[in-house]
């Protein structure tokens, strides 16, 4: 499905997807996912409901949801590249997202952010209510151990 605002369009077409932008977005300039191999990205992509704004000139905006499709999702990667940035784009590519998963109904939506909480909590997201039920493994250098183990 797509969606037009402000000479943006947003969609979920896979086919859309600048695959080689977002590996360099999320490899060199993300905080979260830095020196992510590429077939790394070409996985997650292929496994995730993808998201993706588009001007004249190109993708310039991109967010994937890992879901079941009934009762958990987890939204990742969310992106907005820096010349396109303050124009709402992440906004509108917000709205667009919970557009689209609103139908799975899903119990639980959840993601990690360091520092775009007040975009999010525009949209329901909140605090963890209960943060002594979550866990989590958590391996941040991993990324740059497979690259280790590469060379």
């Amino acid at each position: 499905m797509d969606k037009t605002i402000n000479h943006i369009t947003y969609s979920t077409n896979k086919e859309l997807l600048n695959i080689p932008l977002i590996h360099a977005y999320l490899s060199e300039e993300s905080y979260w996912s830095k020196g992510i191999p590429l077939a790394t990205v070409e996985n997650a992509v292929a496994n995730s409901i993808c998201f993706g704004a588009y001007s004249e000139h190109g993708q310039v905006a991109f967010a994937r949801v890992v879901t079941d499709h009934a009762t958990f999702g987890y939204l990742a990667d969310v992106f907005v590249l820096g010349d396109y940035r303050g124009r709402k784009i992440s906004k509108h590519l917000m709205e667009f997202i919970m557009e689209q998963t609103a139908p799975l109904s899903l119990r639980r939506f959840m993601l990690a952010t360091l520092d775009a909480h007040s975009l999010y909590t525009q949209y329901g997201f909140t605090e963890l209510k209960h943060p002594e039920r979550i866990m989590e493994i958590s391996r941040p250098g991993i990324y740059g151990d497979l690259s280790n183990k590469c060379e």
